[in-house]
């Protein structure tokens, strides 16, 4: 396992999907129904989110090749929509995605998987990382970084009321932002490196 490769991708997939956010909202979606209910939309959502991570990771490169987008082109791309997300993160306050209006109805996969675990600014950092893979021992590492935190997730999730009360809003804004710069610089590092190699 590259160590590097791991820390990187652990780092990244931590900043934009945002457990400890995530667990916020989902408390507010799950809050009218029973905890067996919140256990299995917490199951049932991030394992839907890794199955969609991982398909992008092995089989996204093939599909832009066969589109005829470049990877360096997606780098530049890629960043931009990872730094318009970061910006919002930033200066955007936090509402959860709407309800649908049943109560206990299946939210597994919108919006708890899509938007809100596995989004757009998460696929597209999936492509990103795993392209730029350079052999079996790094692309063993960015498997690895996506189990690890969406374990955490899960983890998260599963004690979302227990998080809504010890973060509260403050906390769980103050969070966002930091997290939302840490992005904002992973962006600008993506849209550097598309440049240097579409100019090289």
């Amino acid at each position: 396992m590259v160590i590097e490769s791991y820390l990187h991708a652990l780092i990244s997939y931590f900043v934009i999907i945002d457990p400890i956010g995530a667990a916020l909202i989902f408390h507010v979606l799950v809050s009218s129904g029973e905890k067996a209910y919140a256990t299995r939309m917490a199951l049932r959502s991030v394992s839907i989110s890794v199955v969609i991570v991982l398909l992008f990771g092995f089989f996204g490169e093939p599909l832009l090749t066969g589109l005829g987008i470049t990877i360096e082109a997606l780098r530049v791309a890629g960043g931009l929509l990872l730094f318009y997300t970061a910006f919002h993160m930033i200066t955007a306050g936090r509402t959860p995605p709407e309800l649908p209006s049943k109560t206990l109805v299946d939210i597994s996969v919108f919006p708890l998987s899509i938007p809100l675990i596995a989004g757009p600014g998460c696929l597209t950092l999936t492509i990103l990382l795993f392209s730029g893979s350079s052999g079996t021992a790094e692309t063993v590492s960015l498997v690895l970084a996506v189990l690890t935190v969406f374990a955490l997730t899960l983890l998260a999730l599963l004690t979302a009321a227990g998080i809504s009360r010890l973060v509260g809003e403050t906390g769980d804004d103050v969070l966002r932002r930091l997290l939302g710069v840490i992005l904002a610089a992973l962006a600008i590092q993506f849209i550097a490196d598309g440049v240097r190699q579409l100019a090289g």
